[in-house]
């Protein structure tokens, strides 16, 4: 099993930063990518921004140049720093992690808990 650990949320005025960190553990072999996805009252999840291998980037348009998202490989970490936030990006923040448990298994998808942030003066 894997487990993904958030930490980070919070409550922020506009205009403010947070940077959330998620640190996967267990049974890992490789992970493929790892990710930020949010959800808001009354709305579906979304994706916020991925990391593949540890380089490639993508972004929702909405946070394109004020989310920054990066990965350090060997803690198994994945850290999303967030500027010049706006209320709209109160939500719900969760982890997501594609992980194998071994060299010849397949990649499953792993979701943290979830941490909350509130942008709001």
């Amino acid at each position: 099993q894997v487990q993904l650990v958030e930490s980070g949320g919070g409550l922020v005025q506009p205009g403010g930063s947070l940077r959330l960190s998620c640190t996967a553990s267990g049974s890992i072999f490789s992970i493929y990518a790892m990710g930020w996805y949010r959800q808001a009252p009354g709305k579906q999840r979304e994706l916020v921004a991925i990391i593949i291998g540890g380089r490639s980037t993508n972004y929702t348009s909405s946070v394109t140049g004020r989310f920054t998202i990066s990965r350090d490989n060997a803690k198994n970490t994945v850290y999303l720093q967030m500027s010049s936030l706006k209320p709209e990006d109160t939500a719900v923040y969760y982890c997501n992690a594609r992980v194998a448990s071994g060299g010849s298994s397949p990649h499953y998808d792993y979701w943290g808990q979830g941490t909350q942030v509130t942008v709001s003066s």
